[in-house]
């Protein structure tokens, strides 16, 4: 994501700005940061929210297959929270003062209601204590490449080091989120230890010896 697209959707849904989708001052090689400052587009601090964008894209194909409202609705509730993620992580160290809590700015509170969010779901169903496979449903599946991407942008957050931001435990409570989330569309899953009980399948033709 370039500079003026993170300054154009940080505050989405809110409001409607047009904006040319190119501007050619990538050419070099280099990306825009939020309230300036150019870096290498392969620095740090973009790869870090391109695995955000990643995310967010992963979260968007898993809402694109649920019928659930109650789920399609948490996620287009993190999807916006991940606007205020990428805005963070795009600030770089001269200009995180003027960064602004709950908006461009991870916080606690963000934070504590994805947590909320586990508990609640957790609730609804008995999730499994061991090792699943993924892919019980399209939509499971989706929700578990979400997950892994998730803790990938994780991983990149914390390779910034940014020393008052939550980017990363944001991030890990969102993969946590993920996997319930997946568990429960899922409704029942295949664990780990039961594959040892799951016959092979026949072949369906003679493997040449």
């Amino acid at each position: 994501l370039t500079r003026s697209t993170i300054q154009a959707l940080a505050a989405f849904p809110i409001g409607f700005v047009a904006m040319k989708i190119y501007t050619r001052k990538g050419d070099d090689g280099t990306t825009g940061l939020y309230f300036g400052g150019r870096v290498a587009k392969n620095s740090e601090r973009p790869v870090a929210y391109g695995d955000v964008d990643e995310t967010q894209a992963a979260l968007g194909m898993a809402r694109s297959l649920s019928a659930d409202d109650d789920l399609n609705g948490i996620l287009i509730a993190l999807q916006r929270d991940l606007w205020v993620v990428l805005a963070d992580l795009a600030t770089g160290v001269n200009n995180r003062d003027k960064l602004q809590p709950g908006t461009t700015k991870v916080t606690q509170a963000m934070v504590d209601d994805v947590e909320s969010t586990i508990d609640s779901v957790t609730a609804r169903f008995e999730p499994p204590t061991e090792f699943v496979v993924p892919g019980g449903t399209p939509v499971g599946a989706a929700l578990d490449v979400a997950r892994t991407v998730a803790r990938r942008a994780e991983r990149s957050a914390l390779t910034i080091g940014d020393a008052d931001s939550l980017t990363g435990p944001y991030l890990n409570r969102l993969s946590d989120l993920l996997w319930t989330l997946a568990r429960w569309a899922e409704g029942t899953s295949i664990t780990v230890r039961s594959l040892s009980t799951v016959p092979s399948p026949s072949p369906t033709h003679e493997v040449p010896s």
